[in-house]
């Protein structure tokens, strides 16, 4: 048996979500095993959490979290500077 690299996407289903899943598949090469892991199951949602996944889409590779995929999603007082819970 040959060895192959495991790509997981994790998605929302939404239409940016599906153009993520295009893309890896299309880049994919014949040692890449694509999986689409649906973030409405919640074993899929905690597996997510315990990766460090904030936002989606996102993209894991044997078990690493992609940097481009680290360190998103909202940040609270990142919201408050841009004026969450000020008053006009």
């Amino acid at each position: 048996m040959t060895a192959k690299r495991k790509i997981e996407i994790f998605s929302a289903g939404c239409s940016i979500c599906n153009e993520v899943v295009e893309m890896v598949k299309k880049t994919a090469c014949a040692s890449c095993e694509v999986s689409v892991l649906d973030m409405h199951k919640p074993e899929v949602s905690e597996r997510a959490k315990k990766l460090g996944i904030k936002s989606l889409p996102a993209v894991v590779i044997d078990g690493e979290l992609a940097d481009c995929c680290r360190g998103r999603g909202p940040d609270l007082e990142t919201l408050k500077a841009c004026g969450l819970g000020k008053p006009l």
